[in-house]
């Protein structure tokens, strides 16, 4: 017996109602504001210049992983930057920033203005993707209160 896997996705996009115009735009301008910053902050972990340097050992962190972790943001972006695979590149970034306020918390940063940036930075990693992803607004639809 035959298992139909693609019935068990949900419906094809095509089949589901697209962003209009302004949402659109909205997600790609902030999906690539996202995807440029990230990807800035992860070759800046592999050149590794000075204030680099400094505050990744400021958060405890031995100065050779650092490209380790640059390595593992700059794929985690370009995941993120194809369509194709940009859930799952929300995914890895959502997890690189939660290590990101996991570090910032342990060395006693300030909580809203520093410990809670990489959440922040998240929804809008996250909101850029729904505003332009109709998959994703279906799973995860906002309803209006009346």
């Amino acid at each position: 017996m035959k298992s139909d896997i693609s019935s068990q996705s949900g419906p094809p996009a095509k089949d589901l109602p697209r962003p209009s115009k302004g949402a659109l735009w909205t997600g790609c301008v902030i999906s690539i504001l996202v995807t440029l910053l990230m990807l800035m902050d992860g070759v800046m972990k592999l050149a590794k210049p000075k204030p680099v340097l400094e505050g990744t050992l400021q958060l405890g962190f031995p100065e050779y992983t650092i490209a380790g972790m640059g390595i593992a943001l700059v794929f985690s972006t370009v995941l993120y930057a194809i369509p194709r695979t940009s859930i799952l590149g929300a995914i890895l970034l959502t997890g690189y920033l939660g290590g990101a306020v996991a570090a910032l918390a342990r060395v006693d940063k300030p909580f809203f203005g520093q410990t809670l940036f990489p959440v922040y930075f998240a929804i809008f990693v996250w909101g850029g993707l729904y505003l332009r992803n109709p998959r994703l607004r279906a799973l995860v639809p906002v309803m209006r209160c009346n």
